[in-house]
């Protein structure tokens, strides 16, 4: 995926000027920052001695080729398919690392992949990569960098952020995989001998359990380029994308982190009651007719 994000950091000039005004003429220089952080993130993004430094953003629009291969009683993946939706979320990736760097930030929290698919446009997709940038108030905030000098890149919200550097780890990057998948229709004989059955089915079983595999095992391998300790917050999601019902996407994501020292005493957890849930809705009951009530006249 590096040799992806290098050939996809291009970004438009207007957004390079906006980022080098936000940066300003020295690091010194108080700025505006923009950022999508809750009131409680950006409280312990500070508190743990970082600074949100601007909104960031990248995307990509794609055109995926064709597949050719039809084989309707199959279970096969569709490479190309594969390959176009990695493709594009690694080039949306790419531009938004490429503001945060602008920025000189260490790196990007809160990172959100959004995917988006016009009807007017059938055949293709579009990747929206969005997160806050953010940078460590001392010099020392340049080791959270990557080995490549590079912002790392986080899925963590605030609150996770804080609480996995005090585990001793910091984050590397975001670790993707994907794999889009074809799974095999039945044959008339097969459906006829499991209809009004409770009976797994074999085909459909083995191609989702094969597709999810492949997926988790490509974010794997993305995690372990970067000589990752670890991923956290691992997801795995299902989409059709409004293909043929019979062809599915799944894409695992996670943060690969580093660990790189002993972690701090941690508190005991404590248990917490919120005050502040929303109120159920109050249900009225019907009120019951008086004895003797009726129509005026009976």
């Amino acid at each position: 995926m590096t040799d992806l994000r290098e050939r996809g950091a291009e970004i438009p000039d207007s957004a390079r000027r906006r980022l080098q005004d936000m940066r300003g003429p020295t690091a010194d220089t108080p700025r505006l920052f923009t950022s999508d952080l809750s009131v409680n993130e950006f409280l312990l993004i500070e508190q743990a001695g970082f600074e949100p430094i601007g909104f960031v953003m990248g995307s990509s629009f794609f055109h995926t080729g064709i597949q050719w291969t039809v084989q309707p009683f199959q279970n096969y993946e569709l490479d190309v398919l594969t390959q176009a939706l990695y493709s594009s979320r690694a080039y949306a990736m790419a531009r938004m690392e490429e503001e945060a760097a602008i920025l000189d930030a260490d790196g990007v929290v809160g990172v959100r992949l959004e995917i988006g698919k016009p009807a007017w446009a059938q055949s293709m997709v579009e990747f929206n990569a969005v997160g806050t940038a953010i940078r460590h108030r001392q010099a020392e905030g340049r080791a959270f960098r990557r080995s490549d000098d590079r912002p790392f890149t986080s899925d963590l919200s605030g609150q996770e952020f804080f609480t996995l550097l005090r585990t001793g780890c910091h984050p590397l990057e975001l670790a993707m995989g994907n794999c889009v998948y074809h799974v095999g229709r039945r044959g008339t004989r097969q459906v006829l001998a499991q209809f009004g059955r409770n009976v797994e089915l074999p085909n459909y079983t083995q191609a989702l359990y094969t597709a999810r595999e492949l997926a988790l095992e490509r974010m794997q391998a993305d995690a372990e380029r970067v000589k990752a300790s670890g991923v956290v917050g691992v997801k795995v999601t299902q989409q059709n994308h409004g293909w043929n019902a019979h062809v599915l996407e799944f894409f695992a994501i996670g943060t690969a982190v580093i660990r790189v020292g002993a972690p701090a005493a941690l508190p005991e957890p404590q248990f917490v009651l919120p005050l502040n849930d929303p109120v159920p809705p109050v249900l009225e009951a019907p009120v019951p007719a008086m004895p003797g009530a009726g129509k005026v006249g009976e």
